[in-house]
């Protein structure tokens, strides 16, 4: 099989999976971090690194609500299985990086690394996900290309596939849709809290004996486990977040 179609084949079934990939890798991040010397002896994760990883994640959570608030429906990387796409994005975020919603998954990503505490955390993390993400952009330009052809083709020749070129900046052409973040957005926010909740639970566990969430960590899990579930009965059951086009 040649490399390209090898590339692209791999890069679709990564595609599918791609939500599976985080959790592990984060958690053994956690299981390595909590051996470290130097940590102090409250179990968790340590607060100020909490935080910061919490900003992180809050960053990446802020791009990718940019883009599915801005882009019009049938836009690639927005479903969860088979590549689909009936409209190439050309504007906004799309305007100054071929990839915006992966560049926030990357910050997805990073943040819970963060919390762990470890510099080597974060470095590994940002090193499995160019390797992941760099056959999922493959196969997903591959198919973009077959879709839009030539159209595809002048875009990508000036817009770069990962580090924005800002002064390439033009206005999204559809106006920014808060319901639409709501209803397809939901899902990030819960995964990324669970994520941070989860590591919490993990490293407690390992620095105590027994899983535990202090009272921030519990609250927080609360909260956005109750606005998830409100919003994923809104979508399935209700019409209220849906808009026409997206």
């Amino acid at each position: 099989m040649p490399l390209g179609e090898e590339f692209e084949q791999s890069g679709a079934w990564l595609f599918q999976r791609r939500s599976y990939v985080p959790p592990l890798l984060l958690i053994g991040v956690a299981v390595a971090a909590s051996e470290r010397p130097g940590r102090d002896d409250i179990p968790g994760l340590e607060a100020p690194v909490a935080l910061a990883g919490l900003a992180v994640a809050l960053v990446g959570l802020v791009i990718r609500a940019v883009v599915v608030g801005s882009a019009p429906g049938g836009t690639s990387g927005k479903n969860r299985g088979a590549q689909i796409a009936t409209t190439l994005s050309t504007t906004g975020l799309y305007s100054v990086v071929r990839h915006p919603l992966y560049l926030g998954n990357l910050c997805l990503w990073l943040g819970p690394a963060i919390a762990t505490g470890t510099w080597w955390g974060g470095v590994i993390v940002a090193l499995v996900f160019s390797l992941y993400y760099e056959r999922i952009m493959y196969a997903e330009e591959a198919f973009l290309g077959r879709a839009f052809g030539a159209e595809y083709q002048a875009w990508a020749t000036v817009t770069p596939a990962f580090l924005p070129a800002l002064s390439r900046w033009r206005r999204a052409a559809l106006p920014f849709s808060f319901r639409t973040v709501l209803r397809q957005e939901y899902y990030a926010l819960f995964s990324t809290v669970t994520m941070f909740v989860v590591l919490e639970l993990v490293t407690v566990w390992l620095e105590s004996g027994r899983p535990g969430l202090s009272r921030p960590w519990l609250g927080l899990s609360l909260i956005v486990f109750v606005l998830a579930g409100a919003l994923r009965f809104l979508q399935r059951q209700t019409r209220i977040l849906h808009v026409d086009g997206r």
